[in-house]
């Protein structure tokens, strides 16, 4: 696919992240269902978050970054009480304006960097997965 003509034309769109890499937007062949139990949306986020830490592992991201990833992503999942795809920015800001006002601000930059790169994980690669599991089209917080 060389034109945005060809892309049209096949029904893909083309993205650029931010390495300037073009990526096409594809929707998956696979039948999937919407996910209604609890459990199954439990199951289907530990999958992403797994992946992710996969993907930050592959790239030779260190295992102690990686773990406060996790923990970083965990405490937010925590005080929210639902998907992180579900957040917008107000609950950010309350995030990190009320549970996380104590905190260093390098701290608290280094947790806003985190979930940046897990929102644009989940962005880039997971989501037409997202959308056709449970039926909404996740979004980044603050883009």
């Amino acid at each position: 696919m060389n034109s945005p003509l060809e892309a049209e034309a096949t029904g893909c769109r083309r993205h650029t992240v931010r390495s300037g890499m073009p990526l096409a937007a594809v929707a998956s062949i696979r039948s999937r269902p919407l996910l209604e139990l609890p459990q199954d949306i439990a199951d289907f986020e530990q999958d992403l978050l797994s992946e992710f830490v996969l993907a930050r592992a592959a790239a030779g991201i260190a295992d102690e970054t990686i773990s406060d990833d996790v923990k970083a992503l965990m405490q937010l999942r925590g005080w929210c009480g639902r998907p992180l795809w579900e957040l917008v920015p107000t609950d950010l800001n309350r995030f990190f304006g009320e549970e996380q006002r104590r905190l260093a601000t390098l701290m608290k930059v280094r947790k806003a960097q985190t979930l940046a790169t897990y929102f644009e994980f989940l962005e880039v690669r997971h989501q037409a997965d997202i959308h056709a599991a449970i039926g909404v089209l996740g979004a980044v917080p603050g883009r």
